[in-house]
């Protein structure tokens, strides 16, 4: 059989020790001699272990991308990934996207190397300001500065305003992202595998207070309206800046803009199941009164 494995770029999480797990990888690499590449900034930590590379090298030198971390270091490996299947491995608190624990990671890099796994598609989000745009694969948020008014935005569909949200942020999801802000704001969770994008209030002030959920194909696109407080963008947690009273943002959606390694021994509803302790929540006989 072809080995798929020929090199393997590393993300890291920036502040938990990833050294231990790092010479799990480049142990398995040796034998099958494989290069490991990792970003320059990064893999100063890293004892020597690892090629260091630009975030442009990165995708271009790897067949694989190994992220250690939590969510947000998976969300990373996405931006700098460029399409690349990325294999998430779980350092801490349990996550959505990582699909192994250090302890399997051998075993996962076996079936990789072996074919034995399959790739789940995610689609990522486009806003544009301008000339300007970021792209985020959990969500792009008009966040209220703290010490002024509501964040005031009118959304528009298809060309035409629909509904104004006075909020504390409105958030627009991927259906990804939709176990994040989206779910602290009080919307649904979506399947990963829906086209679509999640448009949610936080702390909302309005009248129409709830979830939109809008196809790909639909044109969407958010206005800050003149009475609006000062507003900040946020792009997958990351401050992008402050955006001005009659601006206008264009958000477009991005299938298949990541790409996520599966072996196939959790499903996503496994693991919501795990990370919002669903066994075991209450039922309706938990309220019956004698």
């Amino acid at each position: 059989m072809i080995r798929l494995i020929r090199a393997i770029g590393l993300v890291l999480h920036p502040r938990r020790d990833c050294v231990p797990v790092i010479e799990t990888i480049t142990s398995w690499a040796r034998a099958r001699q494989t290069d490991v590449f990792g970003l320059a900034g990064e893999v100063v930590r890293a004892n020597g272990l690892v090629k260091p590379v630009t975030e442009d090298e990165l995708p271009e030198r790897a067949d694989l991308i190994v992220s250690l971390g939590g969510d947000g270091t998976m969300l990373r490996a996405f931006r700098i990934g460029n399409r690349i299947p990325v294999l998430g491995v779980n350092l801490g608190r349990l996550g959505f996207l990582a699909e192994v624990d250090v302890p399997e990671l051998g075993s996962a890099l076996n079936a990789i190397d072996d074919h034995r796994f399959t790739v789940e598609t995610r689609s990522a989000l486009c806003a544009t300001m301008g000339e300007q745009d970021i792209v985020a694969f959990n969500d792009i948020a008009l966040v209220r500065v703290p010490g002024f008014g509501m964040t005031e935005v009118m959304l528009h569909v298809e060309g035409h305003p629909f509904v104004e949200y006075a909020a504390d942020a409105v958030v627009v999801a991927t259906p990804t992202g939709s176990t994040a802000y989206n779910f602290a704001a009080g919307g649904p969770i979506v399947s990963p595998r829906a086209e679509g994008l999640l448009v949610t209030p936080a702390a909302p002030h309005s009248a129409f207070n709830r979830a939109l959920f809008l196809s790909t194909t639909e044109k969407l696109a958010l206005e800050v309206m003149d009475g609006s407080g000062e507003v900040a963008l946020e792009a997958d947690g990351r401050l992008m800046g402050k955006v001005q009273p009659g601006a206008m943002i264009d958000l477009t959606a991005l299938p298949g803009a990541a790409r996520v390694v599966r072996l196939g021994r959790t499903t996503f509803y496994q693991r919501t199941q795990r990370k919002f302790r669903l066994i075991g929540s209450a039922t309706s006989e938990d309220f019956i009164c004698d």
